[in-house]
């Protein structure tokens, strides 16, 4: 076995060891908006209910190890006190990774990653329509653990309204886990899915992946291709040089493209849908 002193490593390799031990961690996708009006969309492991009267939940957006810049999350909730917390399901988890790539701050990750904006009812932030359960929440307290890279920074909220879909509740009004279907973080690129085990998520480009707004409408608008499909195809820092071939939207090769995005084969999946 071996001993740690957290004061004799660097911040960034006691960061993985301790997310990959807490694991697997439950996802706050927080959407927030700053005091201009601009919208912002990013997932947070640091996350759970702590409270059910009051009805309380902390997620914490931490400092950035590599540069000690905080996220715009954090700026939001500080400037404006309100967030919602929305739940990530697995039908929606690659569009939820597509959506941690820093984008500028007046970028809405909603449009990058293909989500729909849903009006809240006690709240400014828009919810992820998508999402199975959706928590506004008016943030009481943010209270900052540190000053430096790694440093967390505990957002204290209070649910004002709960919005679930009913698809995923049983017979007895209950939240049904199988239909909830819910994703969890581990370390690295780790994610768990609590019906069938481990699986990974590249995480997204350090360079900016396009999103799915500029991804050709073709594609955008079928019914085989997935959100977690397109999300993947989003995650490139360019269209193919010869997508100026055009687009097959063809059953067959929609089909053979989603086998290949199955197997984490991004480019082999683009290569088929370019025309040759």
């Amino acid at each position: 076995m071996i001993t740690i002193d957290p004061a004799e490593v660097k911040t960034a390799k006691l960061h993985g060891y301790m997310l990959g031990a807490v694991a697997p961690r439950p996802i706050a996708f927080a959407s927030t908006i700053s005091k201009d009006g601009v919208v912002n969309l990013s997932p947070f492991s640091f996350f759970n209910v702590f409270s059910a009267n009051p009805p309380i939940m902390i997620f914490s957006p931490a400092r950035r190890v590599r540069d000690n810049t905080t996220k715009h999350t954090l700026e939001n909730v500080i400037e404006t006190k309100e967030v919602v917390i929305n739940i990530c399901n697995y039908a929606m988890v690659q569009q939820m990774s597509l959506s941690s790539t820093e984008y500028a701050k007046e970028v809405n990750e909603f449009k990058k990653a293909g989500f729909t904006e849903l009006a809240s009812e006690a709240i400014k932030p828009p919810r992820v329509a998508e999402a199975p359960v959706q928590f506004e929440c008016k943030v009481n307290e943010v209270i900052a653990l540190g000053t430096e890279g790694g440093a967390g920074n505990l957002v204290i909220c209070e649910v004002l309204k709960v919005h679930i879909d009913e698809k995923i509740l049983d017979a007895e009004g209950k939240i049904d886990p199988e239909k909830l279907d819910p994703v969890s973080r581990l370390g690295g690129n780790w994610y768990g899915r609590s019906k069938e085990g481990l699986f990974e998520v590249p995480k997204p480009l350090v360079t900016l992946g396009i999103g799915i707004d500029q991804l050709p409408a073709s594609l955008k608008n079928n019914d085989i291709l997935t959100g977690n499909d397109l999300a993947m195809l989003a995650n490139v820092e360019t269209l193919p040089v010869n997508i100026k071939n055009g687009i097959d939207t063809s059953e067959a090769i929609l089909e053979k493209a989603q086998k290949l995005l199955l197997l984490g084969d991004v480019e082999a999946a683009w290569n088929t849908l370019i025309r040759e």
